[in-house]
């Protein structure tokens, strides 16, 4: 399918008269039919994608208990506007304005927070080594500790793993209701009127990546 010219700016370069959308129908098992819409700028290379299901939105929210390594491969898809949570380890992703959404599986968005941690916990690491340069004590204190809860969420995230690992709930609260855990045990429910309020949406245009 050609790529066809959209009236709008880019939103990175802000040239216009480069911006062109692709669209075009595919299936994503265990999903179903979904359009996929790819927007891209021909001037700077900006590219973002998403994807609309077939069927229409489905339940604004899905939980899954993690409590046993079987389950790192239920099948994730997470769009543009999906805010991510494991309330156990305190960890929440909000869709920005460059919001990436993505197909992945557990393991998959597991791996997304703890790559984030491990780039937190390189900067915390090197604040205390300044702190405890500078003989900054309190400074030292709190980074130290900062760097104790950063440890101890990737130790829980690399357990899971391991059979008998304490569980952890993976949610995805969506409000325009296109992301989706693929798993028998997980579950599905709408969203409150207080949660929709409080969402973030992401960007205009959707993005998407895939997990290979």
């Amino acid at each position: 399918m050609q790529p066809q010219p959209i009236d709008i700016p880019c939103p990175i370069c802000s040239i216009e008269g480069e911006v062109k959308m692709i669209a075009h129908v595919d299936d994503i098992p265990y999903f179903g039919e979904h359009t996929q819409v790819t927007v891209l700028c021909n001037a700077c290379g900006w590219r973002q994608t998403d994807f609309i299901p077939a069927e229409g939105e489905k339940s604004g929210a899905w939980k899954l208990v993690i409590d046993s390594p079987e389950k790192l491969s239920a099948r994730v898809i997470r769009s543009s506007s999906c805010t991510v949570r494991v309330d156990e380890l305190d960890l929440v992703v909000n869709p920005g304005s460059n919001s990436t959404g993505y197909v992945s599986n557990v393991e998959g968005v597991l791996k997304r927070f703890a790559d984030v941690i491990n780039m937190v916990l390189r900067d915390v690491q090197n604040e205390a080594l300044q702190h405890a340069a500078e003989g900054i004590e309190q400074g030292l204190e709190d980074t130290m500790n900062a760097i104790d809860k950063l440890e101890k969420m990737l130790t829980t995230i690399e357990s899971m793993k391991e059979e008998g690992s304490t569980p952890i709930t993976l949610e995805l609260l969506d409000p325009n209701g296109h992301s989706m855990i693929i798993h028998e045990d997980s579950v599905e429910r709408e969203l409150s009127d207080e949660e929709l309020a409080e969402l973030p949406v992401g960007p205009d245009p959707p993005v998407m990546s895939t997990d290979e």
